[in-house]
């Protein structure tokens, strides 16, 4: 990273801590397209947001001049940082009032940057990218295709992290214009931290993932090596974008924070005591740590979703394909998530048929709704008791007890399982709250709001 840059100020600042960034390298039109969405964001937003970018040279942001005209009808300021190109301050755009440019110097490190940083009172997103070199091309060289092009950084939603860089940015905005950082620090103090609701940022992460479905599809590479790439990465950049939608909406409940892990370790468990395939586990681990995405509240994409055709192999065996459900409709845009989407739109029905959203019964019910709806209940019974009861195993015994009692809307097999499932709970069998990790550098997943936790728990200890 170049000294001084603002990606290694921030990279600086957290390489010792307890989570340090981890950067990911992106193609140039998975930039646009995250650019794009988050920026087309604020046109339909009325948060009135200060952004802040960094182009590079004067030529790219002319290109984008008039997309910021209009995006600065809706902003409160934006300030664009780039090195100086012909025309960069004479486009109309330049001339608002409430757009500002930093005629970067050409030795500048962050020249060579993008960023894009976004502080709203509903939501804060970012993309905080610098262009590799020419030495870490290697062999191939610089691509002479401008798609080819490659970056390296990170996206992310995190309200701290964005802020923390927004800092650093106006720090390097008042060495060319004090005047202008002062302006934005009371700005940014005037800015409440966000407010995040699942209706805000399902809308955010809706528009992310159809426009990196668009961009992805612009890229001239086989489908057969787009689809092996998602099926061998949990974490693509689609994916950790709902799994750090679903991480917000548990951090804003303060009285349960932890649900999703703590269902996907019941739930993996109870499937592994069912003999389910590796397979199943793996999906039915995915749909529950993405489960507390509101599924019976609207949240649909940005584009009519077509109702996808499920075969026995990509989906839950269930008769209906099931559009029921607008809140897990987004989830279907994405064909590897559409079996992820069925098991949580059918997590509400009832083993006697009088749930939600479809009315099944009995094993109607996909197996995986039917798994994740109990241990959703049993971990919310715990989490109930956990202050409240002294003795360990005390509390698990009252949880199942509970759960018993709703014969009517839980699959008495499972309940079988769930009993074997608490007596190795009493026995002292640790059940690891793992939390997914970003391996390819996208930092979604890891929070600061609880950044003295482990990242590794045990739910016997959280009891304790």
């Amino acid at each position: 990273m170049l000294e001084g840059s603002i990606l290694q100020q921030l990279e600086a600042s957290h390489r010792h801590s307890t989570r340090p960034i981890r950067l990911g390298v992106y193609y140039k039109n998975t930039l646009v397209a995250l650019c794009h969405a988050l920026e087309d964001h604020i046109l339909t937003d009325d948060s009135t947001p200060l952004v802040i970018t960094a182009f590079q040279r004067g030529k790219w942001y002319l290109q984008e001049a008039e997309r910021y005209a209009d995006i600065a009808k809706c902003s409160q300021q934006i300030v664009i940082m780039a090195a100086p190109d012909t025309g960069f301050a004479e486009h109309p755009t330049s001339q608002l009032a409430n757009v500002d440019l930093i005629e970067l110097e050409p030795a500048d490190s962050v020249a060579q940057e993008w960023h894009l940083i976004i502080l709203s009172p509903k939501y804060t997103a970012m993309v905080l990218c610098q262009e590799l070199s020419a030495a870490d091309y290697g062999v191939g060289g610089v691509p002479t295709a401008d798609l080819e092009r490659k970056f390296y950084g990170l996206w992310t939603f995190e309200p701290e992290l964005v802020r923390e860089t927004a800092e650093l940015a106006i720090a390097h905005i008042q060495k060319y214009n004090p005047e202008l950082a002062q302006k934005l620090i009371t700005h940014q103090q005037q800015i409440p931290n966000a407010d995040i609701t699942s209706a805000d940022l399902s809308q955010v992460v809706s528009r992310v993932v159809d426009y990196l479905k668009t961009g992805q599809e612009k890229l001239d590479i086989p489908v057969a090596l787009r689809q092996q790439a998602l099926d061998n990465n949990l974490v693509s950049n689609e994916i950790q974008a709902f799994l750090r939608m679903a991480q917000l909406m548990d951090l804003a409940d303060v009285n349960n924070p932890k649900a999703a892990a703590e269902v996907a370790a019941l739930a993996e468990t109870m499937a592994q005591l069912l003999d389910l395939p590796a397979w199943q586990i793996k999906r039915l681990k995915l749909a529950s740590l993405l489960h507390r995405i509101d599924p019976l509240q609207p949240a649909a994409s940005i584009f009519t979703p077509s109702v996808p055709q499920h075969d026995q192999e990509s989906a839950p065996s269930c008769p209906l394909t099931c559009s029921l459900v607008p809140g897990a409709q987004v989830l279907r845009k994405m064909s590897r998530l559409r079996a992820v989407a069925q098991i949580i739109t059918h997590q509400t029905e009832w083993w006697d048929g009088t749930g939600e959203p479809a009315g099944l019964a009995g094993d109607e019910i996909p197996l995986e709704s039917r798994i994740l709806a109990l241990v959703t209940d049993f971990q919310w019974q715990v989490n109930q008791r956990k202050s409240s009861v002294q003795n360990r195993q005390e509390i698990f015994v009252q949880a199942l007890e509970q759960c018993r009692q709703q014969s009517n809307r839980f699959d008495p097999k499972l309940i079988d399982a769930l009993t074997l499932l608490v007596m190795g709970l009493q026995q002292g069998l640790d059940l690891p709250l793992m939390t997914p990790k970003a391996s390819t550098g996208i930092w979604l997943l890891d929070s600061r709001w609880d950044s003295h936790s482990k990242t590794s728990e045990q739910m016997s200890s959280y009891l304790q």
